[in-house]
């Protein structure tokens, strides 16, 4: 069962207005053109969150959390489950066999769907202690993955850890690094083009922080890069990065891009407070956008990460 923490409550709306793009700078529409659009491509869900582009089928991966599924969304418009149940799975990414690696929100752990629908584990417990309920999931070029683990998932008496950590898989999958642990909502996360700075926001206290990622994994100089905290509700979850560096997170009433120096260049003002988005399409120029009931999708100048 989704468990939504008390703060959250009554941020969400539903589908109405088609949304607009409010510029913040003059360089926003350098990224996003000033007429695009922002195209509601599927609806109807639960709570849809982590999407993921497979560029080899072109379709898109995404989560609907109490729905229990990770849904395949092809071009044509179609939907259909490509995994069922799915331990209530949030974020998603992918390892560098193109293989998927979910966060399952509702079993506590970290898992891999094998090419022949097989589902390995590879994180529910640091030391002892079970996991709170990983969140959110980014994995490096060399197979190091970083996830989240906040307790949305849990009622306060389940919580075996004794923080709301920020964890690193290491390449092999042999070793688990709690890489931080002062955070008290860590949500989204996403890295910088070069991979040397990883951003990880903290979504009861409505900013976004970033790490110098040091050659061993770990994390150090930790900072603000944005805050979020303004007079509307919604908070920053999860993000991604294109190939300037630019962050998209999304956050209080829509998408937030910021540039490299955390500069709020504007916002992209969604019909449903987003959660999630990816890159996709041959290109790397349509942002895919999770958001309450729906997916939504909008073009860019340009190019995304793939991850």
């Amino acid at each position: 069962m989704l468990n939504i923490p008390q703060w959250l409550k009554g941020v969400f709306g539903t589908a109405g207005i088609a949304g607009s793009l409010e510029r913040e700078t003059p360089s926003f529409y350098d990224l996003i053109s000033e007429n695009a659009a922002i195209e509601q491509i599927a609806t109807g869900f639960q709570f849809t969150e982590g999407p993921v582009w497979f560029a080899e089928e072109k379709v898109l991966l995404f989560s609907d959390i109490p729905a229990n599924k990770v849904l395949k969304l092809t071009p044509d418009g179609r939907v259909t489950v490509f995994r069922q149940p799915s331990g209530n799975s949030n974020g998603l990414a992918r390892d560098k066999q193109g293989r998927l690696i979910a966060c399952e929100h509702g079993n506590r752990r970290v898992t891999r769907t094998e090419t022949d629908g097989a589902v390995s584990i590879l994180a529910d417990k640091y030391g002892e202690r079970r996991l709170n309920s990983p969140n959110d999931v980014v994995v490096k070029t060399d197979g190091t993955i970083y996830f989240t683990d906040p307790p949305y998932g849990i009622h306060s008496a389940q919580q075996e850890q004794p923080v709301q950590g920020v964890y690193r898989l290491s390449p092999d999958q042999g070793e688990l690094t709690l890489v931080a642990d002062d955070f008290t909502a860590p949500n989204g996360l996403a890295f910088s083009p070069d991979e040397n700075r990883l951003y990880i926001d903290d979504s009861e206290r409505r900013h976004i922080r970033v790490f110098d990622i040091q050659s061993d994994g770990s994390l150090s100089n930790g900072r603000i890069f944005h805050d979020m905290n303004v007079a509307k509700p919604g908070s920053p979850d999860g993000m991604k990065v294109d190939i300037w560096g630019n962050v998209y997170c999304t956050g209080p009433g829509g998408v937030w891009v910021l540039d490299q120096e955390g500069t709020h260049l504007g916002t992209i003002i969604m019909p449903e407070q987003p959660s999630n988005c990816a890159w996709g399409d041959d290109d790397l120029q349509s942002l895919y956008i999770t958001a309450r009931t729906s997916v939504y999708k909008i073009r860019t100048n340009i190019p995304g990460i793939y991850l």
